[in-house]
């Protein structure tokens, strides 16, 4: 079917599709009751597993638990947690009351949660540990719609197995949601003010799975994902816990702090990643190489530059394949035996960087979406794929260029809404000639002769230089992360006569020079150095010089060597730069910069 096949709000799906979250898991459990379903790590790090049909009569529990403490259609139920089996436990038993979902990362500020909690009205709430609870436990006494709050890793009255006892009690079956009917409300990680609620139904997620499992037909209940991104953020939730529930495969959770250890272990064959992580793996193996020398580093480069020939000509030599074998095999190597690609997504994969993985044989495939579009616009897939684009739009999604180059995409994926916004609701969404819903992403492309999307910025962070001409920092600053010696970046010039960058040295590099220098100093001392500091920013000149505007290029750098992570607030839960934070912090160091 074509897209201008289907109806005005949500898509006609197949007869045999699954049409919401309740319909995929018990398809599955009747498919594969006895596969392994989600796997997580012991005392002993070691990987245990639960099977579908056990975890389905917990799901039958929890939601009769649910019920009887008053969870009815409508209602809302969060939880507080990172990535574990009780909170798909936890999701798959709200859906089946028709109640609606509201995840929270574990790593956020209480007065996030708080807002959070109010703004939906959650009545019931799930958290990961007694940590947590000594955060918020005094919610309950000030805000009047949350009635209840269960500790998932706890075996006392108010724990979510108390409530799963209760429910087994006291059995009820599950009711169907219709497409429309929400599921979750994911809220935006709030890079541009509060956090809004985006209302995303049954049809919203599961056309979005659907769409983007119908191009890796290589998916099946044997794959496996090892899951490194957060379940409350949409990209995770739907090309992973529900993609690969739908088709009956197996999913290991794990951190970013032990992907290397637990890729080995759970071997997976696919990822659902972002660029920011690979781009920590590129270097480090660069680095790696670098450090040993001698015979291993020049067999290194002579294997990309083998593998470079082998993508350019088509033709793969002995050479190659003798390299390939002893080089790259010991790369593919770090990430288990059966890893057949990565889906990434949250920003673009630079060429360098895909080029590399594609050549060792672990392709890298870059997706395009928002949460508010559940969240897949368009894909790149092992049937199709351009390295520096964002794939074609997925099934039944239409991708228009407005006028001002803005990126409108419409089809069965696009939300329901902000909660309690119906001013930014407006503000975003549009109707085409067939009154089929749509957005407005921000965020400003180009489609080429093939159909393939890309994106050259984003409309709120772009900025216009005293010149006149328009600047778009993301991709500067991407792009200016691939020197060994940076970390991390923001480049400004907002309304200025030029742009000046704030740099997050690379601790290690700077480590690694003290010993070539023979300077006994720590790295924090090495990057205070002028000449250091020298070096940095002739070297960031220099990368960039032939791939960005002479305007473009940063004249002045300031340095700081507290990196931009998670838990100081300077990064979204998918590594976004939260742009808003960072200048509110070095906004004066920054502005000084244009001062000397």
């Amino acid at each position: 079917m074509v897209y201008e096949e289907y109806g005005k709000n949500i898509a006609i799906m197949r007869y045999d599709d699954p049409s919401n979250w309740v319909k995929v898991l018990e398809d599955t459990v009747q498919k594969f009751p006895d596969r392994p379903y989600i796997g997580q790590k012991d005392e002993n790090g070691v990987f245990q597993w639960i099977i579908y049909k056990d975890f389905a009569k917990r799901v039958d529990n929890l939601r009769a638990g649910l019920a009887k403490i008053g969870i009815v259609e409508g209602d809302c139920v969060g939880i507080i947690a990172g990535n574990r089996m009780e909170w798909a436990l936890g999701a798959f038993a709200t859906f089946g009351l028709i109640a609606k979902w509201v995840p929270m990362y574990e790593k956020e500020l209480v007065d996030t949660w708080k807002y959070i909690i109010e703004d939906s009205k959650i009545k019931v709430l799930f958290v990961a540990n007694n940590a947590v609870h000594e955060k918020m436990k005094h919610f309950t006494d000030n805000i009047s719609t949350l009635e209840k709050i269960y500790i998932i890793e706890s075996d006392a009255d108010n724990s979510l197995k108390s409530l799963e006892k209760l429910g087994e009690a006291n059995p009820i079956p599950s009711k169907e949601p219709q497409l429309n009917d929400i599921c979750s409300i994911i809220y935006t990680s709030g890079t541009t003010g509060d956090p809004k609620g985006v209302l995303l139904s049954h049809g919203n997620i599961t056309n979005n799975a659907l769409a983007g499992k119908n191009v890796f037909p290589s998916l099946n209940e044997k794959s496996r994902a090892l899951s490194i991104l957060p379940w409350a953020h949409s990209y995770a939730q739907t090309a992973e816990l529900c993609a690969f529930t739908m088709i009956g495969a197996s999913i290991g959770i794990t951190d970013v702090d032990h992907m290397s250890e637990d890729l080995v272990k759970t071997n997976p064959t696919f990822l659902i990643c972002v660029p920011r992580l690979f781009n920590k793996i590129y270097d480090g193996i660069h680095r790696l190489m670098e450090e040993e020398g001698g015979i291993k580093e020049k067999l290194f480069y002579m294997a990309k530059e083998a593998a470079k020939r082998k993508r350019e000509t088509g033709k793969a030599g002995f050479k190659y394949k003798l390299l390939d074998k002893v080089v790259f095999g010991k790369v593919r190597a770090r990430f288990g035996t059966q890893l057949e690609c990565s889906l990434t997504a949250s920003a673009k994969t630079e060429l360098e960087i895909a080029n590399f993985f594609f050549d060792i044989g672990l392709p890298i495939y870059d997706a395009y979406g928002l949460t508010e579009s559940a969240p897949a616009i368009s894909i790149n897939c092992p049937t199709f794929h351009k390295l520096g684009s964002v794939g074609k739009p997925i099934e039944k999604v239409k991708v228009v260029i407005s006028d001002e180059g803005e990126i409108l995409a419409y089809g069965p994926n696009i939300m329901q809404g902000y909660l309690n916004k119906p001013e930014k609701t407006a503000a975003i969404m549009v109707e085409d000639e067939k009154g089929i819903k749509g957005i407005r992403t921000g965020d400003i492309g180009h489609i080429d002769e093939d159909g393939f999307l890309f994106i050259t910025g984003r409309i709120k962070n772009e900025y216009k230089l005293l010149n006149g001409k328009y600047v778009h920092p993301a991709a500067m600053e991407e792009y200016i992360k691939l020197i060994p010696w940076i970390a991390n970046c923001l480049v400004f010039g907002d309304g200025k006569d030029y742009n000046v960058a704030l740099i997050v040295p690379d601790m290690a590099t700077a480590e690694k020079y003290a010993e070539m220098a023979d300077l006994s100093l720590p790295p924090e001392k090495i990057i205070e150095m002028p000449e250091v500091q020298a070096l940095i920013g002739k070297e960031i000149k220099a990368h960039l010089k032939g791939n960005f505007g002479g305007y473009e290029i940063p004249k002045k750098f300031i340095f700081t060597t507290e990196d931009f992570t998670l838990d100081n607030g300077m990064l979204t839960q998918t590594f976004k730069l939260k742009r808003r934070n960072v200048l509110q912090k070095y906004g004066e160091k920054i502005e000084g910069l244009y001062k000397e």
